[in-house]
C-alpha cells in the first residue's frame, strides 16, 4: 500500500540498497542446457543507477542469488558494494552500514519478496516494485507503478534525484 507521504523521505535520501531478482530483474530466469540460468536487466534501470553513482550516492546490493553475469553488470555500472549470496541480507545491511557510517533513515531500499522484508523494517523508505509480493507492498512506504526488471529501479533514482535537484538531464557519464 503507497504511503502519499513517501516523498518527505526523498529529500533525505543518500543511498540506494537493492535486491536483484524480481528489482533489477523482472524475477524470470531462462535455464540453459549447461544449468547456467539467465536474466535480463532493465537499460534504464542501469542508466540510473550509473548516474546516480557517478553523482556520489551510496548504491548496495544485497542478494540472495549468486550470478557472476550479474555481478559483472553492476560492476561495468561502476557499483563496487555488492553482496551475492546474501541469505539473510540484514547482516550484510548491518555490516554495509557500519562500514561507510550510513544512518538507515537516509537509506531507501528496493525488495520485492519475504527475504527482504527485515532490512525494509529498519530503513528509511521501503520501496518495492508494483509486482512485489502482498506482505512486501504492506510494509513498503512507495510501490512503484513499473514492475520488477521493467524500470522500478529507475523510477525510484529519478524520483529522489529530482527532489534533490541532481536530476537535470545534463549528464556527461559514460554509459554502456
Amino acid at each position: 500500500m503507497e504511503d502519499k507521504s513517501y516523498k518527505e523521505y526523498l529529500e533525505h535520501i543518500s543511498t540506494f540498497i537493492l535486491d536483484v531478482d524480481g528489482v533489477l530483474t523482472d524475477g524470470t530466469v531462462t535455464i540453459m542446457t549447461n544449468g547456467d540460468m539467465l536474466r535480463r536487466m532493465n537499460i534504464k534501470d542501469g542508466y540510473a543507477l550509473k548516474i546516480a553513482k557517478d553523482a556520489g550516492y551510496n548504491i548496495c546490493i544485497i542478494s540472495g542469488g549468486n550470478n557472476l553475469g550479474v555481478q559483472k553488470r553492476l560492476e561495468g555500472l561502476g557499483i563496487t558494494d555488492i553482496y551475492l549470496g546474501a541469505h539473510h541480507k540484514i547482516d550484510q545491511f548491518e555490516i554495509y552500514l557500519n562500514e561507510k557510517s550510513i544512518k538507515p533513515e537516509n537509506v531507501l531500499y528496493m525488495g520485492d519478496d519475504i527475504p527482504d522484508i527485515p532490512v525494509m523494517k529498519l530503513v528509511g523508505l521501503p520501496t518495492c516494485p508494483q509486482d512485489a509480493a502482498i506482505e512486501v507492498k504492506g510494509i513498503s512506504k512507495y510501490v512503484s507503478h513499473k514492475l520488477g526488471g521493467k524500470g522500478a529501479v529507475r523510477d525510484v533514482i529519478e524520483q529522489v534525484m529530482k527532489v534533490q535537484d541532481k536530476w537535470n538531464g545534463n549528464f556527461d557519464a559514460k554509459y554502456d
